[in-house]
């Protein structure tokens, strides 16, 4: 063996390249089993090609047929022209005598020959890895399934819907705001569409936040990026048969109905047909969704979501995964709690816990969504707007989980989940020994609504100051930097003369036991003269504000599970900060 291959290597020491090439094709042409050529020979022409320079007409010919051949391609050659073709469409790549590319054009099938300024600058700087991915995004924007017949009028669908999907953007009316980029995507009933073209699917951009105000208040936070939430129209295979269009179920002259949305043609009317398919809004990135939005989803929709090909986990494990730095920089309590540590301007630190049992209960369960089936235009909005609702919650719990490592923490809070549309807060107020529950509630992502809960507070302008800030920047952290800093100008301000009269002669009681206070505090809340929803302050002022469970809104998680509000005499704190000796270790 060693003498054979010693005689090879002689043989085709003087050989180039492109004989090599050659060679290796003849190989495969020769493989024992013509439907599958030799895979290992292949590999090698695959590295060859990958570590060699295009300097010729041939060299990119082979590259080309190389990259075609890897998305399950054709390959044909004219002259200068290599063609690259599938079932609904074809790329054709004109070539210059030195290997250069003069142009490329996309042609859908039926259509004409488009050029694509992207894929041309791709094979121009020679980028062949990235040329192949946008390749194979093109191969997946036109695999429509079925035989012959039923592709061309699925894409035929396809385009119907995607004229409609623009019809109606023009028809809808978008409200006014100070931004009108921002405005368009967020507040739009189909968002900022963008025409789908030979080389790209019809795009929607349907959520983004006001980044560059996070940035201005959020300092040295890696994970602060660009939040752009699009969804790509397209057509996939289902198990069930569906009714798909087959020309425009927007009448002429186009009307519109009461909530300002055309109206459109039922199934019973329309210019339908039954198809082995639905259309698809492909999520980019992919949505982490709770439970009940999944449900939702099917019921706008009447297209069953199968379970089965659903993972479920607690949501802020899900939007972990898309936080690399928050994933390499917190910090675990134990098995299941967990610490995010995210800086703020003004050299203030705030630590933030997510408790693994409050988050872990089958309520809170999420999973990851990329794409949503549909049969319908008119899906589309509510759609949209469910999703918009997902990704307003998924923003601030994320806003919490963007880290930065070897930071000492000033401020900690503890996030629990309430009900599916809302969350708590539970921090220390400044200048007492109690705690404040900041309650945050999304009805959707243009309605979000704060309320602040502690002893003595009842400030309803605090609430809708919260609230103007939360909307404006979507942080968390922003907003309770904000809140804190308004809550020690409200603590620091002088007493009224009676308020400072009764806190003198409260100080004058001698101290009680946590029976007293506790039943003090029972015997409050069952009285008439006090609101049920109100919050009680102990007999001494030497002593916290307690917080019981009949004082809390009904919205409010209380069960002892997750109760975050027990009481403790001279400081009140979580339940995370007095176990096991965590308490000493974060402060």
């Amino acid at each position: 063996m060693k003498s054979i291959l010693s005689d090879l290597r002689l043989k085709y020491a003087e050989r180039n390249w492109h004989e090599t090439f050659k060679l290796v094709r003849r190989c495969m042409d020769k493989s024992r089993d013509v439907s599958k050529p030799c895979e290992l020979l292949g590999r090698s022409l695959e590295r060859l090609q990958e570590v060699l320079n295009v300097s010729s007409m041939n060299a990119m010919r082979s590259r080309l047929e190389m990259i075609a051949r890897q998305q399950g391609m054709g390959f044909h050659i004219t002259e200068s022209t290599c063609y690259l073709t599938a079932d609904l469409f074809y790329l054709e790549v004109v070539l210059l005598p030195c290997g250069g590319v003069e142009e490329v054009k996309v042609a859908p099938h039926g259509g004409s020959p488009v050029p694509s300024e992207s894929l041309l600058q791709l094979l121009r700087s020679k980028f062949f890895a990235d040329f192949s991915v946008k390749l194979e995004r093109l191969v997946a924007q036109y695999n429509i399934p079925g035989d012959n017949d039923v592709k061309l009028k699925l894409f035929a669908s396809l385009q119907h819907l995607g004229k409609d999907l623009q019809e109606i953007s023009h028809l809808t009316k978008t409200p006014e705001d100070s931004d009108p980029e921002m405005n368009m995507i967020n507040n739009r009933m189909i968002g900022c569409l963008i025409p789908g073209k030979e080389d790209c699917p019809l795009t929607i951009h349907f959520y983004t936040i006001p980044i560059e105000e996070m940035k201005t208040s959020v300092s040295h936070i890696s994970g602060v990026e660009p939040v752009l939430q699009t969804a790509q129209v397209t057509v996939g295979p289902s198990t069930v048969a569906h009714m798909l269009q087959t020309a425009s179920v927007i009448p002429q002259p186009s009307q519109l109905d009461l909530q300002g949305f055309p109206v459109l043609m039922p199934l019973s009317e329309g210019p339908y047909e039954t198809f082995p398919a639905c259309f698809l809004l492909k999520l980019q990135p992919p949505i982490p969704m709770m439970l009940p939005f999944v449900k939702k989803l099917s019921q706008i929709t009447d297209v069953t979501i199968p379970d089965v090909d659903l993972q479920w986990a607690p949501l802020p494990k899900l939007l972990l995964r898309g936080s690399q730095s928050a994933s390499s920089h917190m910090e675990t309590l134990d098995e299941q709690d967990t610490i995010y540590t995210v800086p703020l301007h003004g050299d203030v630190t705030h630590s933030y816990i997510f408790p693994g049992a409050s988050w872990e209960v089958p309520a809170q369960r999420a999973t990851v969504m990329d794409s949503i089936p549909f049969t319908h235009p008119a899906h589309v909005p509510p759609l949209l707007e469910l999703l918009r609702h997902q990704c307003a919650t998924n923003t601030l719990l994320r806003s919490c989980m963007c880290t930065s490592p070897g930071s000492a923490c000033d401020l900690h809070f503890e996030i629990l989940p309430e009900l599916d549309t809302s969350f708590s807060v539970t921090f220390h107020r400044p200048n007492a020994d109690s705690l404040a529950v900041l309650l945050v509630n999304i009805s959707d992502s243009h309605q979000i609504n704060c309320s602040l809960f502690g002893a003595g507070i009842g400030d309803s302008s605090v609430d809708e100051y919260v609230s103007s800030v939360l909307k404006r920047c979507m942080s968390v952290p922003v907003t309770l930097h904000a809140l804190y800093s308004k809550l020690e100008q409200i603590t620091s301000s002088p007493l009224s003369p009676s308020c400072r009269a009764a806190t003198e002669a409260e100080n004058e009681h001698s101290t009680p036991s946590i029976t007293t206070v506790t039943n003090a505090n029972t015997t409050l809340s069952q009285s008439a003269a006090v609101p049920e929803d109100s919050f009680t302050v102990s007999d001494s002022a030497c002593y916290a504000m307690s917080v019981a469970k009949s004082e809390l809104l009904s919205e409010i998680n209380t069960s002892p599970a997750v109760n975050p509000y027990p009481f403790t005499p001279a400081v009140v704190f979580p339940h995370w900060m007095t176990n096991n000796g965590h308490l000493s270790k974060l402060i």
